[in-house]
């Protein structure tokens, strides 16, 4: 079982990128744990685009010192790490919404007992394993939608950022392997599934 099945075992939306690194799955970890996707040029200026209606909105109303900082890893909820194997992080809102209609976390406890009608829950992992002289890198985002109203809403949302998700993830690869000094070869995929489905094994990890 992967650590991220203790958090998001059911999920409707899946995306999967992995990548095998010429290092021990500490140092690999370490290296996916210290990177904030937010120093990287093109995760704030696709993340700026993505605001602009919220910050246009906010402007025009008169409210704009009310805009919180852009949206970045800050805004996750680290629920576990696992040294040398796996680190969790949480969000819970309705993403499809200009602000993201987010939602605090106070708590491990609190993300796991959360059941609102229409709020999506998000998990993202990072998960590493040894592969011989290797490691095995490997992130996951998984998306819930609790009802059809939410996964009416989140759908078109996730087609929409889909393609740049993928871009945005395979340079926090990039990222690693730049702070690792090493060379990855990428591997991406994309699911989702319109029923709430079970925690199946990762086929990037064969």
């Amino acid at each position: 079982m992967q650590l991220i099945d203790k958090y998001l075992p059911n999920y409707r939306f899946n995306e999967i990128h992995g990548c095998d690194v010429n290092a021990s799955p500490e140092v690999v970890l370490q290296a996916a744990i210290a990177y904030r996707p937010e120093t990287d040029l093109f995760f704030r200026s696709m993340i700026g685009l993505r605001e602009l209606p919220m910050r246009a909105i906010a402007r025009l109303r008169g409210r704009e010192s009310s805009v919180a900082q852009p949206f970045g890893l800050h805004e996750f909820t680290l629920l576990e790490h696992e040294p040398g194997q796996a680190v969790v992080y949480g969000l819970i809102g309705q993403f499809w919404k200009a602000n993201f209609g987010l939602f605090k976390i106070e708590s491990v406890e609190a993300y796991l007992a959360f059941r609102t009608p229409g709020v999506a829950k998000l998990a993202l992992t990072f998960t590493v394993t040894e592969r011989g002289e290797k490691a095995r890198l490997v992130t996951e985002t998984r998306v819930f939608c609790p009802d059809r109203a939410s996964h009416l809403r989140f759908l078109p949302y996730w087609y929409l950022i889909r393609p740049i998700s993928g871009l945005i993830r395979n340079r926090i690869l990039g990222s690693i392997k730049k702070a690792s000094g090493l060379n990855l070869t990428f591997e991406s995929q994309l699911t989702h599934t319109l029923l709430q489905t079970s925690n199946s094994k990762n086929p990037l990890d064969s």
